[in-house]
């Protein structure tokens, strides 16, 4: 289905290019040159008919190429599976290490002792 849309976009982005460039601008355009004078243009692509049809084509060809990008673009990206950088698979079999609480485990801090760690707050560094 994929491939088939990316086909139908390609050849319409093709018949597109054709289209446009048919068109005739302020410079005259590739609708204004033909090999033999100006039989081409006037008999296939001339007159008022020519723009309307060329116009109306651009249109079509246009909306139908940026349907196709948007479903296409749709497509892709529910394709692809939805991964996180920051989200880490952990193994199931780990448990939760034991909690560690002070006075449990045999030692002690003798009366008057300070803490581990220092027990006085650095005032320098409230704000980290």
């Amino acid at each position: 289905m994929y491939g088939f849309l990316l086909a139908v976009l390609v050849l319409d982005g093709l018949f597109l290019s054709v289209v446009i460039l048919l068109q005739a601008g302020k410079g005259g355009g590739l609708a204004a040159v033909g090999g033999s004078g100006g039989t081409m243009t006037e008999g296939v692509l001339g007159g008022r008919q020519a723009t309307t049809v060329l116009t109306r084509a651009t249109w079509t060809a246009g909306t139908i190429f940026m349907v196709l990008a948007l479903v296409l673009s749709i497509l892709s990206s529910r394709a692809q599976a939805p991964t996180s950088v920051i989200q880490v698979n952990t193994p199931a079999s780990q448990t939760a290490p034991e909690p560690v609480l002070p006075g449990v485990g045999g030692q002690t801090a003798p009366q008057g002792a300070p803490p581990p760690g220092g027990g006085a707050q650095d005032p320098g560094n409230d704000g980290n």
